[in-house]
């Protein structure tokens, strides 16, 4: 199979898709955190038993933990798959980073947005990541 051309987006294109973007990162975040408070009740529960050599824990109580962080996991790829569907690159599920290819002074960059901007202010090189995120020309915004 032949690959796909490259889809290059601007500004304007990803300030349009950020209402969108917004719900779906909200969700993902959210979801990332469930997991991440379940994983750890899991641990400390684990960690409980062995420090008291053995102790009999519900079964309720374990399967309702398995089964919320399933639930969170599947949320969890389901929207980072219609992020992927949008032309997003999900970066960082904490910060809810999302990246798009993009031209900047006539080189390939990502475009670099995360949850709770309401614009598309900066973008970093291909190589770099959120750290290295530099402020979009005026020129470029307008393009």
């Amino acid at each position: 199979m032949g690959e796909q051309p490259k889809r290059y987006f601007t500004v304007r294109e990803v300030e349009a898709l950020i209402p969108r973007l917004e719900a779906l990162m909200r969700r993902v975040v959210s979801a990332h955190e469930e997991v991440g408070r379940l994983r750890a009740e899991l641990e400390g529960a684990q960690r409980q038993i062995v420090l008291a050599g053995g102790m009999r824990v519900p079964p309720e109580w374990w399967r309702l933990r398995r089964t919320g962080m399933e639930r969170a996991t599947r949320e969890i790829r389901r929207r980072l798959g219609e992020i992927l569907a949008e032309g997003g690159v999900p970066k960082d599920l904490e910060l809810g980073l999302v990246d798009f290819l993009a031209r900047v002074g006539g080189r390939e960059v990502n475009l670099c947005w995360r949850l709770g901007e309401r614009q598309v202010r900066f973008w970093h090189g291909l190589d770099e990541g959120y750290a290295a995120r530099k402020p979009i020309p005026e020129s470029e915004r307008e393009a």
